[in-house]
């Protein structure tokens, strides 16, 4: 039989993303509601090494689900990767009464939650990142409000590319995966978008392209640029190197991490935060929760880890056909 819960830790680890205060806020009043303790545990696996915990009741989390960012506090720790590290916090969970742990963040996230789960602390883990390069989920916590960050700064450049009749390249983050700027380049009808996942690095096509689109009578050219790609500048100075065409490259870097969370993104990820305590409630452990086929789901987390994910091949196809 499962070892009831009483003590459930919440806490956020890698990347802050809007929404992540909606899953906290979701955590710690579900617990509530079913007679549970809550702690939470700031900035992430380095905060629970260094045992920055706190008892955390319904005030703890008043007026913020409306707010970016993490209330707890996030960082990285290279200490947690190692099993000395990933001991010591499950003994650190042990000693402050902690029974289960909720984790909001990446894949990277979640493989120290799978180690915490390997010794003994029941884990849930929720996906809390812009990126949307979690393979076992159609989203993850801040890629809604993210995305439309971009999508109206990339609006605003468009503007003022057409008044000076330019070419601009937009850079927008997700490191290695390219959702963001597939997302804006339909949304923001871009004329070029340069994916990790699709793009050559044959830039001088791409400038026979501008060329191709200035003859045609284009008024600007709006190329949005996945983070996994970068080197906008060089790329800009390039382009306009080579056809005259005056040339801006704009990286919108971390004020797409920042704003008030989508209500897509309050809603939803309130849903996971209620669920993760839902599951620990059940005895369930070592889980992810996703959002499948428009439905929430658990998976165990090795086989999360283990699935691959790609950019929407259909998605992308459009993009090029539209243009």
């Amino acid at each position: 039989m499962a070892k009831e819960i009483n003590t459930i830790g919440v806490l956020t680890s890698g990347g802050d993303a809007p929404g992540m205060n909606a899953a906290i806020r979701a955590v710690v009043r579900q617990a509530l509601s079913k007679g549970k303790k809550v702690k939470g545990i700031k900035r992430g696996y380095a905060g629970l090494l260094n045992e920055e915990i706190i008892d955390m009741d319904a005030k703890s989390v008043s007026d913020s689900i409306s707010r970016g960012g993490t209330i707890l506090q996030t960082a990285r720790c290279m200490e947690f990767v190692t099993p000395e590290g990933q001991q010591k916090g499950a003994e650190i969970c042990r000693k402050h009464g902690i029974d289960a742990i909720v984790v909001i963040g990446g894949d990277g996230s979640f493989k120290g939650a799978q180690k915490l789960a390997a010794l003994g602390i029941n884990t849930i883990a929720l996906p809390g990142t812009i990126d949307l390069d979690i393979a076992c989920t159609d989203y993850t916590i801040g890629f809604d409000t993210a995305v439309n960050t971009a999508m109206e700064a990339i609006d605003k450049v468009r503007d003022t590319s057409t008044s000076h009749e330019r070419c601009s390249i937009i850079e927008v983050m997700g490191r290695g995966a390219g959702h963001i700027a597939l997302w804006c380049g339909l949304a923001n009808g871009a004329e070029e978008i340069l994916l990790p996942e699709k793009f050559d690095n044959d830039v001088d096509k791409l400038i026979e392209r501008v060329v191709s689109a200035k003859k045609k009578g284009k008024q600007h050219y709006i190329i949005v640029n996945a983070e996994g790609i970068g080197h906008s500048q060089s790329m800009a100075e390039q382009i306009e190197k080579a056809t005259g065409i005056e040339t801006r490259a704009t990286i919108l870097g971390h004020m797409q991490r920042g704003g008030s969370p989508t209500c897509k993104d309050r809603v939803y990820a309130t849903t996971m935060g209620a669920m993760a305590v839902d599951l620990l409630c059940e005895g369930k452990s070592n889980r992810v929760i996703g959002h499948k086929g428009g439905e929430f789901v658990d998976f165990d987390i090795d086989e999360a880890l283990a699935m691959t994910k790609d950019i929407d091949e259909y998605m992308y196809q459009i993009s090029e056909s539209l243009v």
